[in-house]
């Protein structure tokens, strides 16, 4: 029941749902407390509501956030305490003395709150950038190095906790009938409150302040002249999608032409994985459209989104579609993929998938290039066998978003998750659940959110309950051993800067934020270390759910000896492990129909939405002669993903460094026109001048 709480709550643990429930009693509490009135209750609930939302706000919970939602937001729980305070003083009858000071005290208190607030509003916008970026030089941009961090991050919390001093003193003159005290404490109060206001007065100069748009902007224009990107990654989106353009950030390095990668958000630039090439974040749409990107020969899109057309009105560079899966999924035969020159695929299937859609996409306009981000993941050929005594396999069920519409057949979450997740928790002989959901999941659909709390509850009982049974033996040293290892490997990548709060600089990362080829080598190596000691920090046969950037859905491909997933690229990505697979047909369209629309699972155990056929699967994973699918996934992984004769990345450079030469024929062809155009007299273009004047 707690663990349900704690999911409707969206808080992260008992110990945040405890301080939540602490802090909205203690408020209520409160005002009981002033009524009364009761000067030792009052403060001690002060106190505690003080300590609770201290403590929520540290661990930068969910309810934070919904408070200032519900118009209870952090200013209004303290001026709700202090109201309070000024109540308790009224109705124990002390006079006008301390409730006159308790007023004055808190409206000039809240006046220098928004003299503070609006100086650390105007120093945060005087720093903003129209252009912010990680590995490129911006040493000829004179960018000065921020205020201190203490003095901006979190500052509004701080300045208001800055009334504990009256709060306090005010509370003293209460319980001794002196003012002196709470003369003292409102001192101290004001003291601290105009200190750390005029503090940040400094940072408003020039010399505090990067340079004008037009000087950053004109900077960043004379590195892209020197640098000569020549093909160009470009992304929009929200923070959840950054995965989309992560997953394409190693095939940007493995390019044989110089790479660059072009945001839109800064969201998506936080939440971006390391990498050693050259990223520009560019919000604006007109910064973006001024920018010299005339050695660019090659854009690559990896979404469909509204501001691709910011970079697709440029005619100097070829615009391809690359896409961010391969699936027989509707968004993979999107019409708005006619605007590209190219669209690029997997293997055949996904040719034939544009052929039969007949959305406008010509077929010649089509390469496939493979996947080279499938590398990583290892194929398996062959029955899972034990490794010890009480080991188990393991299934991973990935279901996939539930789209912009109610379709049945988007997800299995909806109408299948949940007899999926008890098939496997109950299978005899049993296995280990891994659930890794979209992470997009429950954003649009309720049924979505709630299937996914059910799912995660009945994983979390069946693996509480397998731990207490005494059959299932844990290796207790070696999972303390691998725990031990993560927090060490944690803080390593903590101190290398691969975590970001949100809340740094943006123009001293930019400055600061060069390629280092050394640390991007270790961040890779402690990652591959992290990832290793996190399955082994866990015993072998726990049910896991796992959510959030790490571990990577690959990993879990590795980890896996089966999958049951829905219609989505996550499909065609698991098929290069060649091991075995179930795919839900949740509109129940049955076998032959499913089979026909969609190509990824034609070598795959079909299952409906009660999930009957689970077995199958199951039995395939153990038994190699129970499994007559081998051959067809072998067949279905060249299909789907391309020939493995050669490097997927070498087939993608091949595309890219064709698309290339065809930008730079056309723009010798446009010069030449013109040059020829120019040549010729007005008289036979039909131009006529008069008064030396040529009309426009």
């Amino acid at each position: 029941m707690i663990s349900t709480a704690i999911r409707l709550a969206r808080v992260g643990s008992l110990a945040e749902l405890i301080a939540a429930a602490l802090m909205g009693l203690g408020h209520a509490l409160l005002v009981v407390f002033a009524l009364v009135p009761s000067l030792e209750g009052f403060a001690v609930v002060a106190a505690v509501t003080y300590v609770a939302d201290h403590y929520l706000h540290e661990r930068d919970s969910y309810l934070i956030n919904r408070l200032a939602k519900v118009r209870a937001g952090l200013s209004i729980r303290f001026l709700l305490r202090e109201l309070t305070l000024v109540l308790l003083l009224t109705r124990m009858d002390l006079g006008d003395g301390p409730v006159y000071l308790a007023i004055a005290c808190f409206l000039f208190f809240y006046s220098f709150q928004a003299a503070h607030g609006a100086l650390v509003t105007l120093i945060r916008a005087r720093r903003r950038l129209p252009v912010v970026t990680r590995n490129v030089d911006l040493a000829r941009i004179p960018i000065p190095d921020a205020p201190p961090e203490w003095l901006l991050s979190s500052s509004a919390r701080k300045v208001l906790h800055l009334d504990l001093a009256a709060f306090i003193g005010l509370l003293v003159s209460a319980k001794t009938g002196s003012l002196v005290y709470g003369v003292i404490g409102t001192a101290v109060t004001f003291v601290l409150a105009f200190a750390y206001t005029a503090v940040l007065v400094p940072f408003l100069r020039g010399s505090k302040t990067p340079p004008r748009a037009d000087v950053v902007l004109a900077g960043i224009d004379e590195w892209l002249r020197e640098y000569r990107p020549e093909t160009v990654l470009y992304f929009s989106g929200s923070k959840e999608s950054a995965y989309q353009v992560n997953m394409w950030l190693e095939t940007m390095e493995n390019l044989r032409t110089r790479p660059m990668i072009i945001l839109r958000e800064q969201v998506i630039l936080r939440n971006l994985a390391p990498t050693s090439v050259p990223v520009v974040c560019v919000p604006g749409g007109v910064h973006l459209m001024n920018l010299d990107l005339s050695t660019v020969r090659v854009a690559l899109y990896a979404a469909n989104v509204g501001k691709n057309i910011h970079l697709l009105r440029v005619p100097t560079m070829k615009h391809v579609f690359i896409g961010h899966g391969d699936s027989d999924k509707i968004a993979s035969v999107n019409p708005y993929s006619k605007v590209y020159d190219e669209v690029w695929t997997a293997g055949r299937a996904g040719r034939d998938r544009y052929a039969i859609a007949d959305v406008g996409v010509l077929d010649q306009d089509i390469v496939e290039v493979g996947r080279p981000q499938l590398a990583p993941i290892r194929t398996a050929e062959g029955a899972w066998q034990p490794d010890f005594d009480g080991d188990c396999p393991t299934v991973l069920y990935a279901p996939t978003w539930e789209g912009w519409d109610d379709n049945p057949g988007n997800t299995s979450l909806i109408l299948a998750g949940e007899n999926i997740v008890r098939g496997l928790l109950t299978a005899e002989p049993p296995v280990r659940v891994v659930y890794k959901p979209h992470p997009f999941t429950g954003t649009r659909s309720r049924k979505a959110a709630a299937a996914h709390a059910r799912i995660s509850a009945m994983i979390e009982k069946a693996a509480a309950a397998r731990a207490a049974d005494p059959k299932w033996v844990t290796d207790t040293a070696a999972v303390q051993s691998a725990r031990a290892e993560l927090a060490r490997i944690e803080a390593r990548l903590a101190s290398l800067g691969t975590a970001s709060d949100g809340e740094g600089d943006e123009a001293v990362s930019s400055r600061d934020a060069v390629a280092d080829p050394q640390g991007e080598a270790d961040v890779r190596r402690l990652k591959e270390e992290w990832n290793a000691a996190y399955w082994r920090s866990f015993p072998v046969w726990e049910h896991k759910i796992v959510t959030g950037a790490e571990p990577r859905l690959y990993d879990c491909f590795n980890e896996a000896d089966a999958m049951v997933s829905d219609i989505s690229s996550v499909v065609s990505d698991f098929i290069a492990s060649g091991k075995p697979y179930a795919v839900t047909d949740s509109a129940e369209l049955g076998t032959e129909e499913f089979k026909r629309r969609n190509t990824a699972v034609r070598a795959a155990v079909i299952l409906d939405n009660k999930a009957d056929r689970l077995g199958e699967l199951l039995e395939a994973v153990r038994d190699a002669d129970a499994d007559p699918q081998t051959e067809a996934r072998r067949d279905l992984r060249q299909y789907l993903l391309g020939p493995d004769d050669v490097p997927s990345i070498d087939r993608f450079n091949a595309a890219v460094d064709a698309l290339a030469a065809g930008s730079r024929a056309r723009n010798e062809g446009q010069e030449a026109a013109a040059l020829e155009l120019a040549a010729i007299p007005r008289q036979q273009t039909g131009v006529q001048e008069k008064d030396g004047q040529v009309p426009a």
